[in-house]
């Protein structure tokens, strides 16, 4: 395939924001016309969410201990009320990561 150079010079940098090869580039793009999305946006987006689980794991196990301190004492926890906004934040980017891989189906 020929290009011109400014054409080759805008594929490489497209390339590489996805962290492809060219060819890759090429043929992702020509397949993403029908799915919406290219494998390696469809790779990343799924390891956004893994990301995001992982982290909402860390953030749940604070909240139990929290839970529990708050239990055997009866004083809230000063980092509670962030600790749950974390929580909210983090579920709020599930929601909206979710919501961005229904609409490219």
């Amino acid at each position: 395939m020929k290009v011109t150079p400014e054409e080759e010079g805008q594929l490489l940098r497209l390339a590489e924001a996805q962290n492809v090869t060219v060819p890759r580039l090429l043929v992702e793009s020509t397949l993403a016309v029908d799915v919406g999305e290219t494998a390696t946006q469809r790779r990343e987006a799924m390891a956004n969410l893994f990301a995001l689980y992982r982290l909402l794991g860390a953030i749940s196990n604070n909240v139990n201990q929290m839970a529990k301190a708050t239990n055997a004492t009866g004083a809230v926890h000063v980092e509670m009320q962030a600790t749950l906004a974390k929580v909210r934040e983090v579920a709020e980017h599930i929601d909206a990561e979710l919501d961005r891989l229904g609409e490219s189906r």
